[in-house]
């Protein structure tokens, strides 16, 4: 059987929360299902509201590129946007995911 790839939250609060990670879904079916506080999705995963967002810890060359609808929300978010901020729901889960950092900024 295929090992499923582990992600590690940190969570707003600083504790960190590690979830095995189906590839057929996105990053932020991941954290609603484990119950990751501050991942609150009010549009489903369709790119619509930004309250999703995430900080992707040393994202470089592990993800496909930011489109440019989704750089266009990220300027929505309730927390400031940093360097490796994504929406979770644009984020499929796959191999390159494993072992990855995923940091959920507090709301401001």
């Amino acid at each position: 059987m295929k090992k499923m790839p582990s992600i590690d939250f940190i969570l707003p609060d600083g504790r960190r929360r590690s979830c095995a990670a189906a590839e057929t879904m996105n990053l932020m079916e991941v954290a609603l299902k484990n119950s990751i506080p501050g991942i609150i999705a009010e549009c489903n995963g369709s790119a619509a509201c930004a309250t999703c967002h995430v900080i992707i810890e040393d994202p470089a060359g592990a993800l496909d590129p930011v489109s440019d609808h989704e750089n266009d929300m990220l300027d929505f978010t309730a927390a400031p946007r940093e360097p490796g901020s994504r929406l979770s729901c644009q984020i499929m889960v796959d191999a390159r995911l494993d072992g990855a950092t995923v940091r959920v900024p507090a709301a401001t």
